[in-house]
């Protein structure tokens, strides 16, 4: 397959994790009040409506407005420029981490557009067993937590090219 087409592939998936992402948040914004919960299935899952200024798991969420957008707006362009060059310098026939690397960006990409639109993310799945909770999440941090968990899979398994492995000198 030829690159260009490759990464339009990639780029479609990363696109539809933007796009699902983007509309999800905006149904729950428009159809839900802050901080209601609509339970979905009884004593494991609500569709509760949060906003998260902080990063993950609530982390810096008590830090100033500036702080967080000086913050979060370095660390996800680092982020995305370091995604790129992972993508860009991945072999061409490593679907998995190519796929892997596309839904993190559309993750991250999802979860910066709520940072510049909103100053804050909006969480909406909460997962719970009776009163002890996993924090809200949303769309675009399940890419990313899908995205990372199979890159690292794939990592772990990855069949080294014997062609790029030293090969065993002749003796003198």
């Amino acid at each position: 397959m030829s690159r260009p087409l490759r990464y339009l592939l990639l780029a479609l998936l990363a696109g539809t994790i933007i796009v699902t992402d983007q509309a999800t948040k905006l149904s729950i914004v428009e159809s839900m009040r802050l901080h209601e919960s609509i339970p979905i299935v009884p004593d494991f899952f609500s569709l509760t409506y949060i906003r998260n200024p902080g990063a993950a798991f609530g982390l810096l969420a008590g830090s100033s407005n500036a702080f967080r957008m000086v913050f979060f707006g370095v660390t996800s362009l680092f982020a995305l420029g370091l995604l790129g060059t992972i993508l860009y310098r991945l072999p061409e026939k490593d679907w998995m981490g190519q796929l892997s690397i596309a839904g993190i960006l559309g993750g991250a990409i999802g979860n910066l557009i709520d940072r510049l639109r909103y100053g804050e993310v909006i969480d909406f799945l909460d997962v719970y067993v009776n009163s002890y909770h996993w924090p809200a999440f949303n769309v675009a941090d399940s890419a990313i937590s899908v995205g990372v968990v199979f890159l690292i899979i794939h990592f772990a398994f990855e069949k080294k090219d014997e062609a790029l492995l030293p090969q065993e000198l002749p003796p003198a």
